[in-house]
C-alpha cells in the first residue's frame, strides 16, 4: 500500500502546478483533476504499482476532458484571465496567456522541464510519452512560445 501523505508532500505541488499549466492557468481544473488522481489511486491501492506517474497520467486526462467539456458547453478558456495559484509560485500571467496558446502536451512537457526542472526520461515517465515526443513537445513548444512573446513585446 503507498502512503499517499508523503507522495501528497514530494510531489503534490508539483503535480498541481504542472496541470494548473496544462489547464492554461484554470485552477479549478487543476484542484479538481488532481484531487479525482489522488482519489482513484487510493482506491486502486497496491494495484497502482507506480503511483507517481500513474498520478499524473490521470491528472491529465481528467484535466483534458473537463477542458474538452468546458470546449463543449462553449465556456471559453480564453475568457478567463490566468490568476495566480493561491500561495504557489508559478509562471506570470503574461507567460501563462502564451502557454495558453500552446497545445496541452507541449505546455505539460514545457513546464515539467523547464519549470519543474525534470529531465526528459521522467517527463516521459511521468506524463507516459516516449522521450522522443517528449523532445518534440519541447522543441515545438518553444519556438511557438518565442514567437507568442515576441509578438507580445511588439
Amino acid at each position: 500500500m503507498s502512503d499517499f501523505d508523503a507522495i501528497w508532500r514530494d510531489s503534490g505541488p508539483t503535480l498541481w502546478r504542472a496541470v494548473y499549466v496544462y489547464a492554461g492557468g484554470r485552477t479549478d481544473v487543476a484542484d479538481d483533476a488532481v484531487a479525482e488522481a489522488f482519489a482513484r489511486a487510493m482506491a486502486r491501492g497496491s494495484a497502482v504499482r507506480d503511483p507517481v506517474p500513474y498520478l499524473y497520467r490521470v491528472a491529465f486526462r481528467v484535466a483534458a476532458a473537463e477542458l474538452k467539456r468546458m470546449q463543449k458547453t462553449t465556456e471559453l478558456l480564453e475568457a478567463d484571465e490566468p490568476r495566480a495559484a493561491d500561495g504557489l509560485t508559478g509562471p506570470s500571467p503574461d507567460l501563462l496567456r502564451a502557454l495558453r496558446r500552446l497545445s496541452p502536451a507541449q505546455r505539460a512537457a514545457v513546464y515539467l522541464h523547464y519549470q519543474a526542472d525534470l529531465p526528459v526520461k521522467e517527463v516521459a515517465r511521468l506524463t507516459g510519452m516516449s522521450s522522443a515526443s517528449v523532445r518534440v513537445h519541447l522543441s515545438r513548444g518553444r519556438k511557438r512560445l518565442a514567437e507568442l512573446l515576441q509578438e507580445d513585446r511588439s
